[in-house]
């Protein structure tokens, strides 16, 4: 099982690649959606990260995700996000979803 990280921050995705997370940067609705419908249908990947940013920008969009979704869908902060300051997102995820990505 994989996991795969949708964010609207580069550097966010960078370091969550470095982490052994595929990501993709979506900059509008339309792009949230497509990834988010084409991480669906990929068999390998079981849990779809959205950073807070996207799920604050298109918050409406990631709860029809979420509703439809047949992986779980879960928010974790971005680089840009004030409250990860001090803590690391791979940390984060770790405690949120019981899953090691070090």
């Amino acid at each position: 099982m994989r996991m795969f990280l949708l964010s609207s921050d580069e550097d966010t995705v960078t370091g969550m690649r470095l982490a052994g997370i595929e990501g993709m940067v979506v900059k509008s609705r339309d792009e949230l959606l497509a990834e988010a419908e084409r991480a669906e249908k990929d068999p390998d990947i079981g849990i779809l990260l959205v950073t807070n940013t996207v799920g604050q920008l298109y918050a409406d969009s990631i709860v029809e995700i979420k509703k439809k979704s047949k992986i779980l869908v879960t928010q974790i902060p971005d680089m840009l996000d004030p409250s990860a300051a001090g803590d690391s997102i791979t940390r984060y995820v770790r405690n949120a979803i019981g899953v090691n990505v070090d």
